[in-house]
């Protein structure tokens, strides 16, 4: 029986493979054991308070009464008081008196007092367990906007010394060529060397169908190689990489506070020491206008009052809900640069976008060959055209050589450029103009008067004085460029403006053609920035300008809201915006005014929700219609359901 030979190669690969599931594994066991650590104190608590309730209800053991009575519910309390109570100490020391931990501290010490000891433990108890909710509540929010961290690239393979070695990706220089295998994130921004490639871009554009990429197109750092063995030429260092951006931008976001954060935090800071200095009124002051008054029954009111006034429900809700809108536009291949765009996106009134790379892919293609010479097929127009175009760098240039045709056997001579108009030269021995129009004319050739009605770019052909005809050259819209302006309307905004240093002629037809009503061409950064000026300064308009390129950059610094397209914008625009569309589609556009406008939505819900809540429950409190138990429910109950409600949007199905 013949034997299988082993390759060392793979046996080791897979004994890696083996460790690195192991090691996984291992990890994944510790972290659950962490975080069900971090529970025990609670669960406790709770099984002692549920036993002491029981055995006060049953009266089923005649010793638990006094000292032993007491020693229980103080044990009880000890695992999840004491914590808060360090807390509050530390706050003190620190000079910061009125905080939650005080308040929760003076209330259920106070219960003990009055002897109100299973609801001084169940309040601490469930104010605990509200901290533990919030806290992963608040994990999972920041998780999702930093799950882009898990698609850094920690290794890459370059071709040195006549091998591939494995690398940092940080310590590969520009023009190194790069090897991927299936199933490997790309480590660095680079061109693709291979005929094609298929990646899984999820991570950094929030689409999940993969994208096709042929020889010679960009490929970001963080993509997932799906599909063969690829080979890339890197054109950035891994620290100026698509993928650090992003990183870099989204560790940064949530530094930025929202106005309505802002607010709530001074707001708490006013707000404890005046329930504080209330709950002393409520205690003391009936004495000197009621009849038949009981200290603790007046303690006990003013102890539930403090224990409703909590502010913790507000001060973790609302940051909470900007979380959840920060980390479902990540997950949609939306960054918001920090939570007050979130809320400036809401007000926005009017978009002005730019043309080229932002509703247009920003290359140029061919949309159409015409022929004037019938002596010649379409594809022998093309060779001779190609042929003098190989002599060119220009972008139309380009794009007239990704038509696929065999000119082998086509040679330019003698090619000399006329400014401004074109090029003169000869192919195998004839005579060849190629241009505009002037260029035409100024050799006396006759040029067909439909052209006159053609406002995208023309490269006629000129064979032995004869027009032989001509090419039409146009940036073609990106898939998407219509719905982005339907959902943009759909979303409210009525006023679209597109304004573009293309030639006005061309504006005009590509914002007809999107439906947008006022369009400007022929416009210099510096005119672009006096009529967006001009538009913030009229009417209340709230501007979100849309771009993508250097010339765009201090429109987006000046506009209420900047908004550049993340995959092909120039790092200047990227730099400058206040949102990033990784995506490179403009229908995000209305999607991030729909994300910023539901997290404005679940913050004040939950601000109402707070104070709503809170002020019923207050006042059947201080009338003595409340206990600790709707104190509770008016705390941490609250607190719970503004959670639910901000996780909310990080499930949501965005549209």
């Amino acid at each position: 029986m013949k034997k299988k030979k082993v390759n060392l190669r793979d046996l080791n690969k897979t004994s890696s493979d083996t460790h690195k599931r192991n090691d996984a594994h291992n990890q994944s066991s510790a972290e659950s054991i962490v975080k069900f650590k971090v529970y025990v104190p609670a669960i406790f608590s709770f099984v002692m308070l549920i036993a002491g309730i029981a055995v006060d209800f049953f009266d089923a053991f005649p010793f638990f009464t006094g000292w032993v009575r007491i020693i229980w519910y103080v044990v009880a309390y000890i695992p999840v008081g004491f914590p808060v109570i360090v807390e509050g100490w530390k706050s003190i020391k620190n000079g910061d008196f009125f905080t939650e931990f005080l308040l929760m501290s003076i209330a259920t010490i106070g219960a003990f007092a009055i002897g109100e000891y299973p609801e001084g433990v169940a309040v601490m108890l469930f104010y605990a367990v509200g901290e533990l909710f919030q806290s992963a509540a608040v994990k999972k929010a920041k998780g999702s906007i930093k799950a882009l961290l898990d698609v850094r690239p920690n290794e890459a393979l370059v071709y040195r010394n006549n091998n591939y070695v494995s690398v940092n990706p940080e310590t590969v220089a520009i023009g190194e060529k790069v090897q991927v295998r299936v199933g490997e994130k790309i480590p660095l921004d680079g061109i693709l060397l291979s005929e094609k490639g298929s990646f899984n871009t999820a991570a950094l554009t929030g689409e999940s169908k993969p994208d096709t990429i042929a020889k010679g197109e960009k490929v970001f750092a963080g993509s997932i190689n799906l599909d063969g063995v690829i080979e890339i030429e890197t054109t950035k260092e891994f620290k100026d990489s698509s993928i650090a951006r992003i990183l870099d931008m989204v560790q940064n976001a949530t530094a930025r506070k929202s106005k309505t954060e802002l607010f709530i935090r001074k707001f708490a800071k006013i707000y404890t020491p005046i329930v504080v200095f209330l709950a002393i009124a409520l205690t003391f002051l009936p004495y000197f206008f009621v009849d038949d008054y009981v200290f603790s029954d007046w303690l006990y009111r003013a102890l539930i009052f403090l224990v409703i006034s909590c502010p913790c429900a507000l001060v973790i809700s609302i940051p909470l809900g900007y979380f959840g809108g920060l980390g479902a536009a990540s997950k949609n291949g939306i960054l918001f640069k920090g939570a007050s765009y979130l809320d400036e996106m809401t007000k926005v009134n009017t978009v002005v976008m730019d043309k080229t790379g932002t509703v247009t892919k920003g290359v140029f293609k061919i949309k159409n060959i015409v022929l004037r010479d019938g002596s010649l097929s379409e594809a022998e127009m093309m060779k001779y055209l190609i042929a003098m175009e190989e002599q060119s760098t220009h972008p139309i240039a380009k794009a007239i050589m990704e038509y696929k045709a065999d000119g082998k056997d086509f040679q330019a001579s003698e090619v000399s450029e006329i400014a401004g108009k074109g090029l003169k030269g000869t192919v195998n021995g004839k005579t060849v103009l190629v241009g505009n129009k002037p260029l035409m004319i100024s050799n006396n050739i006759e040029v067909p008067s439909e052209t006159d009605n053609i406002v995208e770019s023309i490269v006629m052909v000129s064979i032995e004085g004869k027009f032989a005809g001509y090419v039409i050259i146009a940036d073609e819209l990106k898939d998407d460029a219509h719905e982005a302006i339907e959902q943009i309307r759909e979303s409210g905004i009525s006023k679209i403006i597109m304004l573009s240093g293309d030639k006005d002629s061309i504006t005009q037809q590509v914002a007809k053609e999107m439906g947008i009503d006022t369009a400007k061409g022929g416009l210099l950064p510096e005119d672009k920035l006096k009529e967006v000026e001009k538009l913030m300064s009229e009417n209340d308009n709230k501007v979100a300008f849309i771009g993508d390129g250097i010339n765009d950059a201090p429109v987006l610094a000046v506009s209420d809201v900047g908004i550049a397209m993340g995959g092909l914008g120039s790092d200047v625009a990227i730099e400058t915006a206040d949102v990033i569309i990784q995506t490179d589609q403009p229908s995000k556009i209305a999607k991030a005014i729909k994300i910023g406008r539901s997290t404005r939505r679940s913050v004040y819900q939950n601000i109402a929700l707070a104070f709503g809540v809170k002020a019923v429950v207050l006042i059947l409190g201080a009338g003595g219609l409340a206990t600790m138990w709707e104190a509770v429910f008016a705390d941490v109950g609250v607190a719970l359901l503004a959670i639910l409600n901000a996780v909310r949007l990080q499930k949501m199905k965005w549209k």
